[in-house]
């Protein structure tokens, strides 16, 4: 029988005034970024970088910010399989993957995607 999926309890890991729901997420489960408190001096980017390997990532997808003209927002990610993307199989999105806050000098947020699945998810391989 397979594992019967729940998913995890919120966690709330913290940079600044960036957060993500959690540390480890399953395939097909979607990354909860909360941006609040943002000063109005503060202007960047949110990279979710996914791995290639152990020690080297490629941008999956940049998130723009502007303290001035919003101080807070939610934005959902769900990491999908895609041709275009270069994601064939799951394999190329399990991992560790970092979260930048380009222009500032907050830490990287570091978050897992585990070999876990969320019932319903395509996993075949689009490539």
């Amino acid at each position: 029988m397979e594992n019967e999926y729940s998913p995890k309890e919120r966690e709330w890991l913290t940079s600044g005034p960036f957060q993500i729901d959690r540390s480890k997420y399953a395939i097909g489960e979607k990354i909860f970024l909360v941006i609040g408190g943002l000063n109005a001096n503060e202007k960047g980017q949110v990279a979710f970088m996914r791995p290639l390997n152990d020690t080297h990532y490629s941008v999956y997808l940049t998130i723009p910010f502007d303290g001035q003209k919003k101080d807070a927002f939610n934005y959902y990610l769900d990491p999908q399989l895609s041709k275009n993307g270069g994601l064939c199989s799951v394999d190329d999105i399990m991992g560790k993957w970092a979260v930048m806050f380009r222009g500032t000098d907050y830490p990287n947020i570091y978050f897992e995607i585990t070999e876990d699945v969320v019932p319903g998810t395509n996993i075949e391989s689009v490539c």
